[in-house]
């Protein structure tokens, strides 16, 4: 995608870290109320598949999110690989830099399902939409454990009908760009479902909404790119087959891209 319009003077930086926030977030507040929320709506007293219907409106709601920030942050690219839109029936892992990361991936997959706070199951009108999305909670507790144990079952249906599941391996964001342990939960997964993985690379978001700060970082060259760096296939009923060396096998692929190799 082309990039927004760069302006270096930086009398103007904290006043256009101000509006740009405020219009991004605006966009979340009012474009879903306004734009999206009868769409949502419909589709909860209509649709069958509220599912599928639900994943593409969140689809559609933030790929407009991402229109909306290139087209008003100074200095910001996106830069989103081909190879990257034709991923399906795939679990996705990818590294974690900033809150930008779910809902770019979001904007890119039009099945897609992820793993979610469970606090965020408790947001009036948010969680609603999580759980009618398919979205998965991340911890089973209370009334999360039987639809996270559900998900997780028909999870080898969904990617069969070319859905993806996509899941941060380290849980978190990180907050100095260095890659985190990874969490075995994604590619337990996998092996339960005897799933391929798809490995993406996400980089520079943390630096156009740096953890830790609630205004966006404009005027600054920012090219948030993403990439497909890895494909693993592993034959999960292999007796050799050992999921702490796939995990390691991964981990270090990732470390040797973002040093440079």
């Amino acid at each position: 995608m082309k990039s927004a319009m760069f302006f270096p003077a930086k009398p103007f930086k904290p006043l256009l870290d101000v509006v740009v926030t405020l219009l991004l977030w605006g966009y979340f507040t009012f474009g879903f109320f306004l734009l999206f929320s009868p769409r949502y709506a419909m589709v909860l007293l209509r649709r069958a598949d509220r599912e599928a219907a639900f994943q593409r409106l969140n689809q559609r709601f933030f790929h407009g999110f991402f229109r909306l920030l290139r087209l008003i942050t100074p200095g910001v690219t996106l830069n989103i690989r081909d190879e990257v839109r034709t991923i399906r029936s795939s679990i996705i892992v990818c590294n974690h830099l900033s809150y930008l990361d779910p809902i770019l991936l979001i904007s890119l997959f039009e099945k897609q399902k992820t793993i979610v706070k469970s606090a965020f199951f408790n947001v009036p009108v948010f969680g609603r939409i999580l759980r009618q999305s398919g979205y998965i909670p991340s911890q089973a507790g209370d009334g999360d454990a039987s639809q996270m144990i559900q998900n997780i079952e028909n999870i080898g249906e969904y990617l069969a009908s070319g859905g993806n599941v996509f899941i941060f391996p380290e849980g978190t964001r990180s907050r100095s760009g260095r890659l985190g342990p990874f969490n075995k939960g994604a590619f337990s997964i996998a092996r339960y479902c005897r799933a391929p993985i798809q490995c993406l690379l996400i980089r520079d978001t943390g630096r156009l909404f740096v953890p830790g700060r609630f205004r966006f970082n404009t005027c600054v060259p920012v090219t948030i790119d993403v990439e497909r760096i890895g494909a693993f296939d592993p034959d999960y009923g292999d007796p050799a087959f050992r999921l702490s060396t796939l995990i390691h096998e991964i981990r270090g692929l990732y470390r040797k891209r973002l040093a440079g190799g």
